[in-house]
């Protein structure tokens, strides 16, 4: 029988790293499109859509994954006059792969316990897809997430002290 031989870094599991990215909010072609655009390259936060990206540790998962809420149809007019109004609108969590981290607007934010994706699926599965602007949007998502994934609370706040209330 031959002898096993394992060296302390294939017996450890490397955590799962969390990042949280801001892009700009999208809008219908036309001056609402670029009013989101001006205020995106002046940093404005509140004018952002942020998400949760996770950077597995698995080698074998060597792209990171995106997670976000937004509107089901983030530049139909009627969706962004309803929810500029403070009403519910239909939302949708999100995911995709990234084959890179953003260069810019991205923040590490921590390590996750255990397997970062499949808990965040779990939260997706919980989330409550109604949308309303100031109460449970991109923002609470991503708040939540976070918290679900690391154990930090608040974590757009952080960043926002952080980066004095700039990106």
């Amino acid at each position: 029988m031959s002898a096993l031989l394992f060296t302390k870094s294939t017996l450890t599991r490397s955590k799962d790293e969390v990042y949280v990215a801001a892009v700009a909010l999208r809008a219908t072609k036309g001056p609402a499109q670029l009013l989101m655009s001006t205020a995106y390259s002046l940093s404005i936060w509140d004018l952002q859509h942020f998400m949760v990206i996770i950077k597995p540790s698995s080698p074998l998962l060597s792209q990171a994954i995106v997670f976000d809420f937004q509107p089901e149809d983030p530049e139909n007019i009627y969706t962004a006059l309803a929810a500029l109004s403070g009403r519910a609108v239909p939302g949708v969590v999100l995911t995709r792969k990234l084959r890179k981290l953003p260069r810019s607007r991205c923040w590490f934010v921590g390590y996750a316990e255990g397997n970062a994706v499949d808990k965040a699926y779990d939260f997706n599965n919980t989330w409550e897809v109604d949308l309303r602007i100031g109460l449970h949007d991109c923002r609470d998502y991503t708040n939540g997430l976070v918290e679900q994934l690391t154990g930090e609370k608040l974590v757009l706040e952080h960043l926002r002290r952080r980066n004095g209330g700039q990106s």
